[in-house]
């Protein structure tokens, strides 16, 4: 696999060739795409994956975790027209990227992403699991107890700060709900139907996606991945990563 290295504190990057850039999820970080990021590196792709606002090696308590700041994160990225591939807020990030720059993006792949909008209260909801965490984990055995043997679980546990009392995440569940907070205000279907870039829905068989949300995003091409959940690309990364290459090499 291409070798990812941090060319700043906070991204992780590789590869030569045209650009794709990697936005990971809420409460994710850079890391967790690196398989993605190494696998389209090697087909011939320059990757940039970072980790964004309130994660990964970022400040914990950013200013601003407005969409608007999320989208302005991404922009600055962009030296050239870009691939943009996300996975759940990391792909609405990315929409609304394309949407606001057609002209600097080249297509978008949604892993398991919307287009946002919620009649409950579950920014809240995530707040209280992630405050829920009795941290510091005494180690890695003592957070899969608590958090569930799981791919996320792995994902997690491998971005946590190593203290001398034990492991914690790298986030703070109020700027989580924070950042979410923008994202379920209001459905962006403006935005959605705005975009003029090639768009791939990549959906977990358990995803969190709402099936009637699906249906109104028939424009874009749609795959669902068998067995996995709405972590597609933890899930079933091989799978992923053949959709997410396929598509961004015109195939």
């Amino acid at each position: 696999m291409a070798t990812l290295v941090r060319t700043s504190p906070t991204v992780l990057s590789g590869g030569a060739g045209p650009l794709v850039v990697i936005l990971h999820g809420l409460a994710g970080s850079a890391a967790e795409m690196a398989p993605l990021a190494g696998a389209l590196a090697d087909a011939g792709h320059r990757v940039v994956a970072p980790d964004q606002r309130g994660h990964g090696f970022q400040p914990r308590h950013p200013v601003d975790v407005s969409r608007q700041a999320y989208v302005s994160d991404v922009l600055a990225l962009l030296d050239e027209p870009a691939w943009l591939v996300g996975q759940s807020m990391g792909a609405h990030t990315a929409m609304l990227a394309a949407a606001a720059a057609p002209d600097r993006v080249r297509g978008l792949v949604m892993i398991e992403g919307g287009v946002g909008g919620s009649t409950d209260d579950y920014p809240e909801k995530l707040r209280a699991f992630f405050a829920s965490w009795p941290v510091p984990f005494a180690d890695a055995d003592e957070a899969r107890a608590f958090l569930g043997k799981r791919a996320v679980t792995e994902a997690w546990i491998a971005d946590f700060e190593r203290g001398p009392d034990g492991l914690r995440p790298r986030f703070d569940p109020d700027v989580m709900k924070a950042a979410i907070s923008g994202v379920a205000a209001t459905a962006r279907w403006p935005e959605w139907h705005s975009l003029t870039v090639p768009t791939l829905l990549i959906l977990g068989e358990h995803g969190s996606v709402p099936a009637e949300e699906v249906s109104r995003m028939a424009a874009a091409r749609q795959v669902v991945v068998p067995g996995a959940g709405h972590d597609v690309h933890l899930d079933a990364p091989v799978v992923t990563a053949r959709l997410v290459l396929d598509f961004v090499s015109g195939g």
